[in-house]
């Protein structure tokens, strides 16, 4: 039964990311992965490669063509650490903050629309099993416990 059920959260999050994927892209919305380093740079940052590598779980190479888009378009500017170090660190641009913001305001209005029928109790909820879940993904990988 658990293993059934935990089936059925794979297939759940799967359809989740796919149906994330397609409302990002609706309207001129940034693709995933621009929404996914900015959304980070805009919580996170500045970062260094290095450092969004880390937070992303993704490899430098997938990061540096990433953000070499980013950087082309305008949506990010590398600057000098404000801390002093070495490394160069990523930061939003005016516009990429832009983008983010609108993306972002599209996302939340398609939620709000879609949730619209659920209580305040079964979003709240739903919103703390999402955390956890993603809280668990986080601390999973090689070298945990979990591994």
């Amino acid at each position: 039964m658990r293993r059934r059920r935990i089936a059925d959260i794979e297939y759940a999050q799967m359809l989740l990311s796919r149906y994330t994927i397609a409302q990002l892209r609706h309207d001129g919305g940034l693709d995933r992965s621009a929404y996914v380093v900015l959304a980070r740079l805009a919580s996170d940052g500045p970062l260094s490669i290095g450092e969004l590598s880390d937070l992303l779980r993704l490899d430098t190479s997938t990061l540096q063509r990433q953000t070499t888009a980013a950087l082309r378009v305008g949506l990010v500017d590398r600057i000098p650490d404000p801390d002093g170090g070495a490394a160069r660190k990523l930061t939003l641009t005016d516009e990429g903050r832009a983008r983010l913001d609108a993306t972002r305001e599209r996302s939340l209005h398609a939620l709000e629309k879609i949730l619209d029928e659920w209580t305040d109790d079964d979003i709240d909820r739903f919103a703390d099993l999402l955390h956890r879940f993603n809280d668990a993904i986080e601390s999973y990988g090689p070298g945990s416990p979990k591994d």
